[in-house]
């Protein structure tokens, strides 16, 4: 009898010691976009740094492992691997290292998906939700290091040969407006 009791006392604190991720997996009706409250920059990558903001909806989005792994799903369904070959970079720019032309903060890579690039990004205003949106961004940043190893995705081994996103180590902060390599030389 004592045994029992000590059993159960026993799975009732593990069970009040258990922390689920908070989940947000509902998104608002529609196609609500929020607004973006950052400026894009401007068609030159090379004519300043671009400006950046963290907000909250941003640390909420790239600190969820739902919103990382949908964002891979998203990623893979709406074909960017098509310009970005799976990270490394084809007829888009590679997004596994650090350079970010148009800034690397959750709100510039939003702004981008949403928005559009000269040369190539097309904009998906009007085709892909706000909330999927995010949720592409989210990855886009882990695919260079910059989640959280018990958020990041777990490594598709068909895809790259390197190491997992959740292996590879954290690389600094870059604010963007680098020069990327093509630029360099001339066509």
């Amino acid at each position: 009898m004592i045994g029992a009791r000590a059993l159960l006392a026993a799975l009732a604190l593990t069970l009040l010691g258990c922390n689920r991720e908070a989940r947000d997996t509902r998104s608002d009706p529609g196609m609500d976009e929020a607004r973006s409250t950052i400026a894009l920059t401007t068609i030159s990558p090379m004519d300043g740094k671009p400006l950046t903001l963290e907000s909250q909806k941003g640390r909420d989005y790239s600190s969820n492992a739902f919103h990382i792994n949908q964002g891979k799903q998203y990623y893979k369904w709406f074909n960017c691997n098509g310009c970005h070959a799976n990270g490394g970079g084809d007829s888009g720019p590679a997004l596994m290292d650090d350079v970010w032309i148009y800034g690397g903060s959750m709100e510039n890579i939003v702004a981008t998906i949403r928005e559009g690039r000269p040369n190539g990004m097309p904009s998906f205003r009007g085709k892909i939700p706000d909330d999927q949106i995010w949720e592409i961004a989210a990855y886009v940043r882990s695919m260079s290091g910059r989640a959280a190893i018990d958020v990041a995705p777990s490594r598709s081994d068909d895809l790259y040969p390197g190491p997992s996103e959740h292996r590879r180590p954290a690389l600094p902060e870059n604010a963007g407006g680098a020069t990327p390599p093509s630029a360099l030389h001339p066509q």
